[in-house]
């Protein structure tokens, strides 16, 4: 299984598949014997890297338990157009009515992976991480920063738990108390656990060495041109790790890597991936 807990993963599942069979469904019912058996083959129709197999095979046996599916391939790996990615059997009613979600979660999932995996390859042979944001769908961060990893990707912090960033917003209504920058770290660092990270949000070289200097951890470059960034990394100085962030897309992260940052976020790795096609394709036994 995925390195997820389980009991989260059955619950993202459950709900999808009670959003799409609502109180049955009336064409399989109205039509399947309940005794037909079915096998299919799921296949994918563009190359790009799997994610989401053991998602797929819990929305079937969620169904209907005594379906089986056999993986013939494991997330994260490269796959091409006409590849059987996986078998399934039993049930007809069951499989037919488990299919577009299971569908749906492979699909998304697999988009995500393979948007992510074009990403890093654009950056081979540079320092430099990518990384996903907050910017995911409502009730499924969980897997799209699953398929993130399974991409060769990095996560940012979970949820507002997770980790401190101090953003624009965040200095803007301190400013309006008289709290500089260096006394909001301040600030943070006497209220969090010592294991956590301080991360400043700045637009400027010229903040950015403030936030160096006030004792941040990580430094967030929002929307600075290459130049800027540049600039910003030397005035950083290897004093935190530095990040660079907004519109970053395959176009243009290797020229931000290149500027010397050591992570590279994108939110466009959960929020505008394309769906990989991906179908079942149900077969004579």
């Amino acid at each position: 299984m995925m390195d997820l807990p389980k009991w989260d993963v059955e619950d993202i599942v459950r709900r999808a598949l009670a959003e799409d069979i609502g109180h049955g469904d009336l064409t399989t019912e109205s039509l399947v014997p309940e005794a037909a058996m079915a096998c299919g083959v799921v296949r994918v129709r563009d190359a790009g890297v799997i994610a989401g197999l053991e998602v797929m095979a819990l929305a079937f046996r969620l169904v209907d338990p005594s379906i089986h599916v056999e993986l013939l391939t494991r997330d994260g790996m490269a796959v091409q157009p006409k590849e059987a990615v996986a078998r399934v059997r039993g049930p007809a009613r069951g499989m037919l009515k488990a299919e577009r979600v299971a569908l749906n979660f492979l699909q998304r999932l697999s988009g995500t992976a393979t948007a992510t995996a074009r990403m890093v390859r654009a950056v081979a042979g540079l320092p430099v991480r990518i990384i996903d944001t907050r910017k995911t769908t409502p009730g499924l961060r969980l897997l799209e920063r699953y398929a993130v990893r399974m991409g060769g990707g990095n996560n940012h912090r979970f949820n507002l738990s997770d980790g401190v960033l101090i953003k624009d917003n965040h200095l803007a209504v301190l400013a309006r108390e008289g709290v500089g920058m260096r006394e909001a770290v301040a600030r943070a660092r006497q209220a969090i656990p010592h294991t956590i990270r301080i991360e400043i949000e700045v637009e400027t070289p010229e903040q950015a060495a403030q936030a160096a200097d006030a004792g941040a951890d990580v430094i967030l470059f929002d929307n600075m041109s290459l130049e800027d960034m540049r600039r910003a990394v030397a005035l950083v100085n290897g004093r935190a790790l530095t990040e660079a962030s907004g519109k970053i897309n395959l176009d243009n992260v290797r020229a931000v890597a290149e500027c010397g940052v050591d992570l590279a976020s994108s939110g466009a790795l959960t929020y505008a991936a394309r769906a990989l096609d991906i179908g079942l394709d149900f077969e004579e036994d």
